[in-house]
């Protein structure tokens, strides 16, 4: 599994480094030209529910041959007895093409990238059963427009995720905790999942985290929508984890663009809001730790096609700007996929992947001690 893990990471190497490449070089507007989508929206057919009911329609969920979410790095040992919780997550943009504002269920490229993505960052997850529904995710280009097409693109995908929910949840035992998490379009979808399936709902009072990462949680125009708070202790459950991560000298320009450009879940401009940081070190927002406190980095071996455990390399604070710093770029091969501006977006997970492990586990312990009460 590891070896077909890091297959998949070198086929994807060509088409990433491409849009790197042109966020780094172009402007962006000639940016927008090379990824935003040329055609115009195609109107798609809403799905059933059911349709998730076919085990094809999951990257991950219990049962599933090869399941990526399973895979676990070199060292780290499965648990002897999993936690009774499920798991939703939902993928991030692995469809970096312009000929389409969403992705085809079938498109090869997109769906071989969410295996990866799903298998580097839903393993943190994997003490517990992790259901990841394939969708019709909006494409990259969709984040760097405010074009009317890209909304409708964004509620296409959502559409999709609403329904695996429900198949999701109906698979549920009865009382059985639930836990989210999502990264960059999974996260902004989440949000809005969190909105309209959680707050107000007996789901909520089973909600044992959400790891929200990868895209900004307003503190004024998200948080108060989406039914559970922000977490404040390294052992509250029930609440929510965001963060994103940039190393020093950090330009977040462009973030934070993108970031204006969506409305809150309140229907209100998020431009110029404060959002949530987490420290993944700690467990608490708006804190500092040093790397001695980071359990593990998971970092690709492209040559040995494997990846290997880094403990104690980054270390992670919650700046004035609302971003994690992780200070000067790691002295760690990463690989090629800093964003610009030091932008470490496609790392938000595999930076903190064993601490984020040990979260998930004592948050899950946290709720499980509040129903023997």
């Amino acid at each position: 599994m590891a070896r077909k893990f890091l297959y998949l990471i070198a086929g994807l190497t060509v088409a990433v480094l491409a849009l790197i490449l042109a966020l780094w070089y172009w402007s962006e507007d000639l940016t927008e030209m090379a990824f935003v989508p040329s055609v115009s929206f195609a109107q798609q057919q809403a799905l059933p529910p059911e349709s998730w009911n076919n085990p094809a329609m999951w990257v991950a969920r219990p049962g599933l041959k090869d399941d990526p979410s399973s895979w676990l790095p070199p060292g780290v040992k499965a648990p002897d007895t999993k936690l009774p919780v499920a798991v939703f997550f939902v993928h991030p943009t692995s469809y970096i093409a312009r000929d389409a504002w969403n992705a085809a269920l079938d498109d090869k490229v997109s769906r071989d990238r969410a295996n990866l993505f799903v298998q580097g960052m839903a393993s943190p997850f994997n003490q517990g059963e992790v259901w990841a529904p394939r969708y019709r995710q909006a494409a990259v280009g969709t984040f760097l427009t405010a074009r009317p097409e890209a909304a409708q693109a964004i509620d296409l995908a959502y559409a999709d995720v609403l329904a695996s929910f429900e198949i999701f949840t109906r698979n549920l035992r009865p009382g059985q905790p639930i836990a989210l998490a999502g990264h960059s379009q999974g996260a902004f979808l989440l949000r809005r999942l969190m909105r309209d399936r959680i707050a107000g709902t007996p789901l909520a009072e089973r909600l044992v985290g959400a790891w929200v990462i990868g895209w900004p949680v307003s503190l004024a125009h998200d948080l108060p929508k989406m039914g559970v708070p922000a977490c404040v202790r390294a052992d509250q459950s029930g609440c929510v984890v965001s963060w994103l991560s940039v190393a020093d000298p950090a330009d977040t320009a462009m973030l934070l663009k993108a970031y204006a450009r969506r409305t809150g879940l309140d229907a209100q401009s998020v431009a110029g809001s404060a959002f949530l940081c987490s420290n993944p070190l700690t467990g608490v927002p708006n804190s500092a730790a040093q790397a001695d406190a980071n359990l593990g980095t998971l970092v690709p071996d492209f040559k040995a096609r494997t990846g290997t455990m880094a403990a104690g390399v980054v270390p992670a604070a919650c700046g004035p700007d609302h971003f994690l710093h992780i200070g000067p770029p790691p002295k760690l091969d990463l690989g090629a996929y800093v964003l610009p501006g030091n932008n470490y977006h496609l790392y938000d997970v595999t930076l903190f992947w064993a601490n984020l492990r040990a979260d998930f586990e004592r948050r899950t312990q946290a709720w499980l001690a509040t129903q023997k009460k």
